[in-house]
Parts: structure tokens; C-alpha cells; sequence
């Protein structure tokens, strides 16, 4: 039998049978990898536009970004430890999206997470060693964070409410409330300037990690990731809430409990977001005050977004995040911008993203579905 000379060239999926899911997957892990790299450079060339129309170098803007975040090791470790809360806020966005749910009011668990902490420690300072105590803050931290995200999640699937607007109202609703317990019946009274809770002492605050001027609020973020992809990935409580997240009314066909798991992984997903409260307490702050308030949450978002909800890939968009927002103040006071540049910036990306999700999935040589023969 002999081969005709007009046959077509062999396709890629015409390749031999044991290299093709080897291109399935390096195909499917591509296309988030170049999608999300060109949103980021789309949304750093429309900031470029901006920073022309008022007078400004965007050549010298970005120097200064990446000194401020990266050219040196001291600004390095400043922005791992800006990276640290925002990789447990991304998962406080990225576990629930893993079910379709859009869940933006990791703020709110942020900053009662951080007063439950305090206000936990309180009776516990100079009673309990500052292990036990630092244990005992982090778990009422999540409790508390855990509760407040749990809540949006439960009004989803139980009373129809938008998630996304009532995690949204919830932040404001938290903050409010973090006011009024920290300039009422939890203020130190030495705190006159800024109300605040009674400062921790030395010993009870998070130490660093070996060898690094960066707080073990660090690892902690990166061990939570880690975990959260083990989570999902692994365990079959994560299938069954991919399954959910594909199709609801199929997951119910078969018998999921979509409830349970809306519920479960709204308030884990907030417990991670309080534990964030709880680290800037007791590694940043040494108490709670307004400053707990400092956008995390939002800024989490964006994390999540870029990172497409991949809690390993949260990692690294986190320390990115945390890189240009350590440079904020170096480019206030070299260029003579105003501290919100930096959060200009951040919106724009996050525009950017939203518009390059519609790209997912159509272009066939990131789709093996989208894969045919020739003949």
C-alpha cells in the first residue's frame, strides 16, 4: 500500500495519538498565561496614555515602579509584606468563584477580622503566653470573617440575593461597625489622635520570617494557597463544587448539596479574609484602628481576576500587586503624582482584565475542542 503524493500535511490534531493530550494541556495552561500577560500590557500602555495627558514620563513612572517594588532587597521585602494580605483576599474572591459566585466584600471581613483580634486579646495580654493567644486571635478572626462572607453566601442560595451587591453592602456595613468599636467601647484611652484598641506588647506580635525583614503573615498566605488549591483540586469536596459552579441545576440532579457548598466555601473563603485582619493587627498595625481599612480587599480582586482564580497563581499576581503598590510612595514624591495614581493604575488593569475575559476560549489554537482534521 502506498501513500498518495497529494495528501494533505498532518494537522496538529492529526499528530500522533500520545502527543496529543500533552498539547491539550500545554494549550489550555497557555491561554491564561498569554491572555493574562496581555491584559497587563494593554492596561500599562492605556496608563501610559493617561500619564501623557498630564505632563508626565511614563518611561520615568515605571523606573520608579520597579525600583520601588523590585530594585533592591529592601524594597523587595516591602513588597512581600504589602503581598501578604492580598494573597489571603484573593482567595477570599477566588474560592466562591469556583462556584460562580462574585463575592467583592472581602474588605468588610478584613476589618472585623482585625477587631475580633484585638478585642480577643485583650483579656488574653499578660494572662496567656503569646502563642496560645496568637491562636486564639486567629481563630476568632476567622470565625468572625468567616461568618460575615458565610452570610452573603447564605442569602445567595437560600433567599435569591445577589451575592455580589450584598457582600458589597456588607463591607460598608462592617466598616461602620469597626468604627464604632474601635472609637467606642474597645478605644485605649491613650489613643487621642487616631482611636484605636490597647496596643499589643512586643511579645505578642507576629515575628519575621528567618532571615527576612517580612512578617510570617507571608508564608501564611502562601500555605492558605497552597491548601486552597489542594482544596479544590484534590479533594472531591472541591469536584463537587467545580461541578456546582459549571452547572447548578445539574449538580442538583445529581444530588449535591450546592447549599452546604455555598455556604462552606463563602465562609471559608471569609475566614481567609479575617485571618488577613488578623495578620495586619498582629504583624503591622500592633493594634486595631481605621487604618485596617486600607483596600485590601479591593485590591484582592484584582488579584483573583488576573490570577483567573487559580489560588497557585494568586501567588506570584500577589507579589506583583504588592510591588507596585510599595512603589506609591516613591512616585508621589519623585514625579509629584498623588498617592492614588497607584489605585488608577489598579483600576485600569482590572478594566482591562474584565475586557479579556471575553477572549477566553476563542481562539482555536489555545481550544483542543476547536482541533479538526483536514482531509
Amino acid at each position: 500500500m502506498t501513500v498518495q503524493a497529494n495528501d494533505p500535511p498532518m494537522t496538529v490534531a492529526e499528530k500522533p495519538a500520545s502527543l496529543r493530550p500533552m498539547l491539550e494541556w500545554i494549550a489550555r495552561r497557555t491561554e491564561p498565561v498569554v491572555i493574562g500577560l496581555s491584559a497587563i500590557l494593554i492596561g500599562l500602555g492605556l496608563f501610559s496614555l493617561f500619564i501623557l495627558m498630564i505632563g508626565k514620563s511614563p518611561a520615568m513612572l515605571f523606573q520608579l515602579m520597579y525600583t520601588g517594588g523590585f530594585g533592591s532587597w529592601f524594597s523587595v521585602q516591602n513588597s512581600l509584606s504589602r503581598a501578604a494580605p492580598l494573597l489571603l483576599t484573593a482567595l477570599c474572591v477566588a474560592l466562591p468563584a469556583r462556584l460562580g459566585l462574585v463575592i467583592i466584600g472581602g474588605e468588610g471581613a478584613v476589618v472585623l477580622g482585625g477587631v475580633a483580634a484585638a478585642a480577643m486579646a485583650m483579656p488574653l495580654v499578660g494572662t496567656v503566653p503569646a502563642l496560645p493567644s496568637l491562636v486564639l486571635m486567629a481563630i476568632a478572626a476567622m470565625v468572625v470573617g468567616g461568618g460575615w462572607i458565610g452570610l452573603a453566601g447564605f442569602l445567595r442560595h437560600y433567599r435569591g440575593v445577589n451575592e455580589t451587591i450584598s457582600s458589597l453592602l456588607l463591607s460598608y456595613i462592617a466598616i461602620a461597625l469597626m468604627n464604632q468599636f474601635v472609637e467606642g467601647p474597645l478605644r485605649d484611652p491613650a489613643s487621642l489622635n487616631k482611636p484605636s484598641t490597647k496596643p499589643l506588647p512586643a511579645d505578642y506580635m507576629l515575628g519575621n520570617i528567618p532571615g527576612m525583614d517580612v512578617h510570617c503573615g507571608l508564608a501564611i498566605g502562601i500555605l492558605a494557597c497552597i491548601l486552597s488549591w489542594v482544596l479544590i483540586e484534590v479533594t472531591s469536596y472541591g469536584f463537587a463544587a467545580r461541578i456546582a459552579g459549571g452547572n447548578v441545576r445539574a449538580a442538583q440532579i445529581q444530588g449535591l448539596p450546592v447549599g452546604r457548598l455555598i455556604a462552606g466555601f463563602t465562609a471559608i473563603a471569609g475566614s481567609f479574609a479575617g485571618l488577613a485582619g488578623m495578620i495586619e493587627v498582629v504583624a503591622v498595625q500592633g493594634s486595631a484602628n481605621a487604618s485596617l481599612a486600607a483596600g485590601y480587599g479591593y485590591t484582592g480582586i484584582l488579584v483573583a481576576f488576573l490570577a483567573r482564580h487559580n489560588p497557585l497563581a494568586i501567588i506570584p499576581v500577589a507579589i506583583l500587586l504588592g510591588g507596585i503598590d510599595a512603589s506609591g510612595g516613591l512616585i508621589q514624591r519623585r514625579m509629584g503624582l498623588p498617592d492614588a495614581t497607584v489605585l488608577v493604575l489598579q483600576g485600569t488593569l482590572f478594566i482591562v482584565i474584565l475586557f479579556c475575559e471575553t477572549f477566553y476560549g476563542r481562539f482555536k489554537i489555545f481550544n483542543p475542542d476547536l482541533w479538526k482534521r483536514s482531509y
